[in-house]
């Protein structure tokens, strides 16, 4: 059974701290083939499609048909470190991932 990505209130938050969702943007996750390990994920800010998952109400999180099974379970998260802020996903499908975070394979 696919279940739909969960977002944290904390990259909700970043996203109002941005003004994403007052500019009529959404924080994109998609999936693509690719990166050193087989997937990559491309988050980027862009507005919702049609064919669109939407999460959220103010501030939205989108996901594109293609990469919605990739992302079943998945959480969404922002993380502020001293090496960095980011979103960051946690995802249960990935069987490895690459040190940046941003590479995995299934």
């Amino acid at each position: 059974m696919q279940l739909p990505p969960k977002v944290t209130q904390r990259a909700f938050d970043r996203l109002a701290e941005i003004g994403a969702g007052a500019e009529g943007q959404a924080l994109r996750i998609a999936v693509e083939g690719g990166g050193c390990s087989g997937f990559q994920y491309e988050i980027k800010l862009d507005t919702a499609n049609d064919e669109d998952l939407v999460i959220g109400d103010g501030e939205k999180v989108v996901v594109d048909p293609v990469s919605l099974p990739f992302l079943s379970g998945a959480t969404i998260d922002f993380s502020d470190e001293l090496i960095g802020a980011r979103f960051v996903i946690d995802n249960p499908n990935a069987s490895s991932s690459c040190g940046c975070g941003t590479s995995f394979s299934m």
